[in-house]
């Protein structure tokens, strides 16, 4: 008996060791998983950029078109949107614990997380903290996913959390291949990003 509980705690823990190293990313297309990684720790290193661009989005309530401007810079985010859904002028502020929503001629909002604000003011379902590791085209660490590789090793579809993600074109900006063109889908609601600039910044440790 005590050979048989010694093997099965000794099976529970290979097995438990085994499920704790799972592989989160689920790959396949027809790119390089070596030049994917490369790909990817050299874009994880961007701590910081400045987007400028359009967004356009379809939701059940109402659709619409915008410009976007994205201030990242480590934890600290500001993002501007103007002019989408009829609603005027609307930025999104903060970092982790503590967010603001401020949109033109309705008030001030607080909430501890953007998605939180955005669901409850504006009735979208959007993974604000997952977009920060999408924008660049990359997964985001902390969920599985499935990855299709193009023949650049890069993103061409990325799907996670009951989302799914097309990469339709990248640009390269200081020396960084980074998305130009994404369509992202979940339920109820459709987001275009259509980005113009892309002026990404590394600011260290």
């Amino acid at each position: 008996m005590r050979l048989k509980h010694l093997f099965a705690i000794v099976l529970f823990t290979v097995l438990g060791g085994c499920a704790a190293f799972a592989p989160q990313e689920a790959l396949q297309g027809h790119g390089d998983p070596a030049r994917w990684k490369a790909h990817k720790q050299q874009t994880e290193a961007l701590d910081g950029w400045q987007i400028n661009g359009k967004v356009g989005i379809r939701a059940p309530r109402d659709s619409g078109s915008g410009t976007l401007f994205w201030l990242q810079r480590r934890d600290y985010f500001d993002i501007r949107l103007s002019g989408p859904l009829g609603r005027g002028a609307s930025r999104l502020t903060g970092h982790r614990g503590e967010v603001v929503l401020e949109v033109a001629n309705q008030g001030r909002y607080q909430a501890a997380s953007p998605e939180a604000l955005l669901e409850e003011q504006m009735g979208w379902r959007l993974p604000v903290s997952h977009l920060i590791w999408w924008v660049r085209g990359l997964p985001a660490p902390d969920s599985r996913s499935r990855l299709t590789l193009d023949g650049d090793s890069r993103l061409a579809r990325l799907e996670q959390d009951d989302w799914q993600v097309d990469y339709l074109s990248y640009a390269e900006q200081n020396g960084y291949w980074l998305p130009q063109r994404i369509k992202l889908h979940g339920h109820d609601l459709d987001v275009t990003l259509v980005i113009k600039d892309w002026q990404p910044r590394r600011l260290g440790q």
